[in-house]
């Protein structure tokens, strides 16, 4: 619980977690223990939550990222948002999809969280241009949203973009698909944006 608590309200892990604590069987039975004591809450199988509490409307739902972080450390992989929650971020799109879209090296997941769906679908390493970063989230918006709208996504990113994530988009841009890389090269060579 000790554990649970430092991370704060809204917190979200696995057993896996916590096995440096202890073997697998005791640390399953410890949150089984804190679900059923109202100390924690089970979100699905081999998943749990320290959730933050609203006034009014009671325990609040985790946020989608961090679901998908709890989910890529208990297999070891990495994630990467995708699709409108990519252009989302990057506020390049107003809507804000009920299905939170990531792509992993691990193995796909789906995690239903009352309306809303996390869903991790496993990719090539093609598709998953420095996973985890904001030149990653870059990628994913471009693929989101096309080559009509390739000029755009270049003028947000080259403003939000810092120096090293511009470097780690450069170095990516051989990976991408053929109609991706002047874009993303134009966007690695933009001068300025956000401080390394």
């Amino acid at each position: 619980m000790k554990r649970a608590h430092a991370g704060g309200r809204g917190g979200v892990f696995t057993p896996s977690d916590f096995l440096d604590v202890a073997g697998r069987a005791a640390v399953d039975q410890a949150l089984s223990r804190l679900v059923r004591g109202g100390k924690l809450r089970r979100l699905a199988r081999g998943l749990y939550d320290f959730p933050k509490l609203h006034p009014k409307l009671g325990p609040l739902s985790p946020a989608p990222d961090d679901v998908a972080q709890a989910l890529a450390r208990e297999t070891g992989s990495q994630v990467q948002i995708a699709g409108a929650r990519a252009a989302n971020a990057l506020g390049l799109s107003t809507q804000v999809p009920a299905k939170n879209n990531y792509l992993t090296d691990g193995p796909s997941r789906r995690v239903v969280l009352g309306k809303r769906v996390v869903d991790l679908r496993h990719a090539s390493p093609k598709h998953l241009i420095a996973p985890g970063s904001f030149a990653g989230t870059v990628v994913q918006a471009l693929r989101h949203l096309g080559p009509v709208r390739a000029t755009d996504v270049a003028r947000v990113a080259g403003r939000r973009l810092s120096a090293s994530d511009k470097k780690t988009l450069a170095k990516g841009a051989v990976r991408a698909p053929a109609w991706m890389r002047p874009t993303l090269v134009s966007i690695a060579t933009i001068s300025g944006g956000a401080d390394g």
